[in-house]
């Protein structure tokens, strides 16, 4: 497995998450378990990202302000989450800003994969493709 592959699996995880979420309604055990299963999951897959595949690109001359550009789309995120944590989940906005949360995590996942990969499957060579795959998923199962 390179670190797109891994890197896909989790997005998926993500998309489905952030999709169940936003069809839930107000303060109820669903949306609570739903939206604490995203925070966990975006929480533990931005860290490892920014660690095993963020840090190197950033090295890199061609892929430095991609990956600049989605650290800070993963901060974005974190502040959306902090506006939910600060939000009574029956109150009307809720929703807005979880909807919010699901077009900027959209967003960011779409873009990572139509663009960020490409120019990072550029940047790195197969042995760290497949070396990073190793240690963000050690990352993830720990984490998890």
């Amino acid at each position: 497995m390179n670190i797109f592959e891994a890197l896909r699996q989790e997005h998926e995880i993500q998309r489905d998450l952030v999709k169940k979420l936003v069809t839930t309604h107000g303060d109820t055990q669903e949306r609570k378990k739903i939206y604490e299963q995203l925070k966990h999951e975006l929480k533990i897959h931005a860290d490892a990202e920014e660690r095993h595949f963020y840090v190197p690109l950033i090295q890199k001359d061609l892929t430095q302000e991609k990956a600049r550009h989605s650290v800070a789309e993963h901060h974005e995120i974190d502040e959306l989450i902090e506006q939910l944590d600060d939000t009574e989940m029956s109150a009307s906005n809720w929703l807005k800003i979880a909807k919010d949360l699901e077009h900027k995590v959209t967003h960011h996942l779409d873009e990572e994969e139509h663009e960020v990969f490409q120019m990072a499957g550029k940047a790195l060579t197969e042995k760290q493709k497949i070396s990073l795959a190793s240690d963000y998923n050690k990352e993830i199962t720990k984490t998890r």
